[in-house]
């Protein structure tokens, strides 16, 4: 009788001190071979059966976690902690539930660090791809006023409802893309496949093509003639944007169009507010210093412009300008933001006159997205229908003419 074939399999998992170990191993199936790996004391990341292509080539690519996930980080560690679990047992429980890999492997080196007498906030400042600053910075303030749980519990709101404010934008920024994607597919094909058939019975009949016509049988043309041209370009184009929007100047140019775009302006004001103020008050709350705090702000704004702004208004400060009067002279900031944070100075309650603002601005930010929505709408239908008017002319103009010669004959 023969024998049961062995499986091969690839794992990526992590020892007790943090380090990832990648490898192969026979087993029978993937529970036995994960079950194996955690009775050697591993935590289990990855296990996937290998073939001739996959075996000894293993890539994986760490994806940063998002706001949500460590929404839950923060939310589980405040719980299993204030439960009494020490930190080194919460990071190894919170580690082996996660889903994201980065999040889960920097746990698991946290945890190693912690256990040799490092400070967690010390430890997580190794991490900054799955750390924020402003995180660690919390959990740091947490550690030396002895309320780390509290800490992590004001970071799951702020994770929350920055992941609520990012999922509206995202809202507002992809249905108009995906539109845009879907005609220019429909364009791609009438031009391609639809306009070639009409072109070769209008030479056919050899009748005098309106200028509309003519422009559009010329883009098929072009279109079908030099697509192996016009495809390399567009990609070209797509790659060269994506890095140029990286650099300084690509930023600045794109977070002054935000600006200044009627139908983004409104939305992009509303959601640097909402983040400032309410990044801002939960820092503050936690007893970071002034400075500092603006000085993280500053950091995780996305406009270029909030951020610039706030960095000066951070040089101001260290020269004992108020908060508020830079904050009102970048011109960024709505009347209301700089007029509630100096009622705040004056009547020393700034965290609380900040977290109102936040609550205020996100409620503004949802609104503004409605808005967007609501007008975006109708100017892309208009679009759309402008687009195929103009094909659908295109074709019926010729065969309207041809009638109507025919019908003076």
């Amino acid at each position: 009788m023969g024998g049961t074939t062995m499986a091969n399999w690839g794992y990526v998992a992590i020892d007790k001190t943090g380090k990832e170990i990648k490898g192969s191993r026979d087993a029978d199936t993937q529970e036995a071979l994960t079950r194996d790996l955690k009775q050697q004391g591993l935590i289990v990341l990855e296990v996937k059966q290998q073939n001739t292509l996959t075996r000894d080539i293993n890539i994986s690519f760490d994806k940063k976690p998002a706001a949500r996930d460590l929404a839950v980080f923060c939310r589980q560690f405040a719980s299993i902690v204030r439960a009494g679990v020490s930190i080194i047992e919460a990071l190894n429980m919170l580690a082996e539930q996660t889903e994201n890999k980065l999040l889960q492997k920097s746990l698991m080196a946290v945890r190693a660090d912690v256990e040799k007498g490092e400070s967690f906030a010390d430890s997580m400042a190794k991490h900054p791809r799955a750390f924020p600053e402003l995180l660690v910075q919390m959990a740091r303030a947490g550690e030396a006023s002895g309320s780390l749980e509290i800490s992590m519990e004001r970071m799951a709101i702020q994770f929350e409802k920055s992941a609520k404010t990012q999922a509206l934008v995202k809202k507002a920024m992809i249905y108009p893309i995906v539109v845009a994607c879907v005609a220019v597919g429909v364009v791609v094909v009438m031009l391609v496949f639809v306009i070639p058939r009409y072109t070769d019975m209008f030479e056919e009949l050899d009748a005098e093509l309106p200028a509309i016509t003519l422009a559009v049988v010329g883009l098929s043309n072009f279109i079908k003639n030099y697509w192996f041209i016009i495809v390399p370009v567009v990609i070209a184009i797509a790659v060269a944007f994506h890095m140029w929007k990286k650099t300084l100047s690509g930023k600045h140019v794109l977070g002054k169009l935000a600006l200044k775009f009627p139908m983004t302006k409104n939305l992009v004001i509303k959601s640097a507010s909402s983040q400032m103020a309410r990044t801002l008050s939960t820092l503050l709350t936690a007893g970071v210093p002034l400075t500092e705090a603006v000085d993280i702000v500053a950091d995780t704004m996305g406009n270029i412009w909030y951020k610039e702004a706030l960095k000066d208004a951070l040089e101001q400060l260290l020269v004992g300008v108020p908060l508020s009067q830079p904050l009102q002279t970048c011109g960024l900031f709505p009347p209301m933001v700089y007029h509630m944070v100096r009622i705040g100075e004056e009547a020393g309650s700034t965290e609380e006159m900040l977290n109102r603002l936040a609550d205020y601005y996100e409620e503004e930010v949802e609104m503004a997205v409605q808005s967007l929505m609501a007008a975006m709408e109708p100017m892309i239908i208009i679009i759309l229908a402008g687009i195929v008017g103009i094909l659908l002319a295109a074709v019926m103009l010729p065969m309207v003419n041809m009638y109507a010669a025919l019908d003076n004959l």
